[in-house]
């Protein structure tokens, strides 16, 4: 497999693809790394990362190698993950030289975190034309069937469900998010007209994907879902009231239908025993201690972040926390902090532009649906270090490459006799490694 991903590079981005969430991981202890909270969970390493190393080897060969194929794309994006990228890289190095940082953990981490990246463009000039993409979301879909079977048969075994190949202690919160993202793409493909050519295979992927999600027992995952339909509904408000009602009807019974373990696991909130000063409370209102414990990681962050607010202390150099935003603080600081939300605006312009601008059915409901998941993911971002977790972030990025291909490759399509111009973000560069984007 490893030798076929070297050798042909986008037969090895398909295998990158099923092995997103289907490759088996090791695990590196936390203390071999150094030890610290930050480390306490290790660091993973799985097939896909061995499959993108190599696939990507092959890709910049291409590039030093075949001067006639040695050209890359420039996208819209490549100067906000530039300033994101330098700036983190810039923290992390100033954490190291003062002795916040480990060196090895540090830039290990650094180079896990931001793979994705490097997936996204070498996705954006590896596939060349419009079936390519059609095929690789077919095969992300496909994964993704597989991936809801094997959680609703580990909810039949009365297990809290996680992805697979992720050992004793897996992340239901890492699994719920995947879904909440795939299942937006699906729900984008089937709210647009003419998208989806095989409804049946679509419809019960939601389904599935659906029971799957419940089964993650992950609230953070369900906050991102609610506010995904809540968006999805105020968007098919007008031209579909018949199927609003229903799902308005469908909530209000949520009480009946829902499965009692995600009845419990939402109302535990709530409800909890009390516990004398190990529970949040405002009023009468009291939380359970792990959203306790979340609310507290905020303001630990803040206060990690007082002592270098302009860069952070480096990646791993603040305090472990399951929420995406108090780390990017307390480890970026607040150059961190805007050179983010620039890098998301600048996807959210990317996927608007492009929804305005294509006209094919199909590729309309992968973008609507890259939407609707890119708003699951921002909310999912509350609860669970959602931009930094490799197998949300790997799909998420892989769509948003295809997308920025698929505008590529209709502006290039003749309109009479002339060649559409490309848009003014994208153009083509030489081949010197020298110049590769960043």
């Amino acid at each position: 497999m490893l030798l076929v991903a070297f050798l042909f590079p986008l037969t090895g981005l398909y295998l990158i693809v099923i092995s997103m969430l289907l490759g088996p991981e090791y695990e590196l202890g936390g203390q071999s790394l150094g030890g610290g909270a930050q480390f306490a969970r290790g660091l993973t390493l799985r097939l896909d990362d061995f499959l993108l190393l190599l696939v990507g080897c092959a890709w910049l060969a291409k590039i030093a190698l075949v001067h006639q194929g040695g050209q890359y794309l420039q996208s819209p994006l490549n100067k906000a993950i530039a300033y994101y990228l330098g700036i983190s890289i810039a923290a992390t190095l100033i954490g190291i030289l003062v002795g916040r940082v480990r060196p090895f953990a540090g830039s290990f981490f650094l180079l896990k975190y931001y793979e994705y990246f490097f997936l996204y463009f070498m996705t954006l000039n590896l596939v060349t034309d419009e079936k390519q993409i059609k095929q690789l979301v077919t095969v992300s879909l496909a994964t993704c069937f597989l991936v809801s079977l094997y959680a609703i048969y580990q909810m039949a075994n009365g297990e809290r469900a996680s992805a697979p190949f992720e050992g004793k202690e897996g992340e239901p919160n890492t699994l719920g998010g995947y879904l909440v993202f795939m299942l937006s793409i699906v729900t984008g493909l089937l709210m647009t007209p003419g998208a989806s050519r095989n409804r049946a295979f679509h419809f019960l992927l939601l389904l599935l994907g659906f029971i799957a999600l419940q089964a993650t027992l992950s609230r953070s995952s369900f906050l991102a879902a609610a506010v995904v339909l809540a968006v999805f509904t105020g968007y098919i408000s007008r031209r579909r009231p018949l199927l609003l009602t229903l799902i308005i009807l469908g909530l209000m019974a949520a009480p009946v239908w829902a499965p009692k373990s995600v009845r419990d696991r939402v109302m535990y909130t709530f409800t909890q025993p009390a516990i004398e000063g190990e529970q949040f409370r405002i009023g009468v209102v009291k939380v359970d201690t792990s959203t306790t414990d979340r609310l507290r990681s905020w303001g630990q962050a803040v206060e990690a972040w007082k002592s270098s607010p302009l860069w952070g202390l480096g990646v791993t150099g603040g305090p472990f926390m399951d929420a995406m935003y108090p780390k990017l603080l307390a480890d970026t600081g607040i150059l961190g902090l805007v050179t983010f939300g620039f890098l998301m605006w600048s996807v959210y312009r990317l996927a608007r532009s492009a929804l305005g601008e294509i006209d094919d059915p199909y590729f309309q409901g992968i973008i609507a649906g890259f939407l609707l998941g890119f708003v699951g993911m921002l909310v999912h971002g509350i609860g669970a270090n959602t931009f930094i977790i490799v197998r949300i972030m790997e799909p998420f990025w892989l769509y948003a490459a295809l997308i920025a291909k698929v505008v590529y490759l209709r502006s290039k399509k003749p309109v009479g006799k002339k060649e559409r111009p490309s848009p003014p973000m994208f153009n083509r560069r030489s081949s010197r490694l020298g110049s590769l984007p960043a």
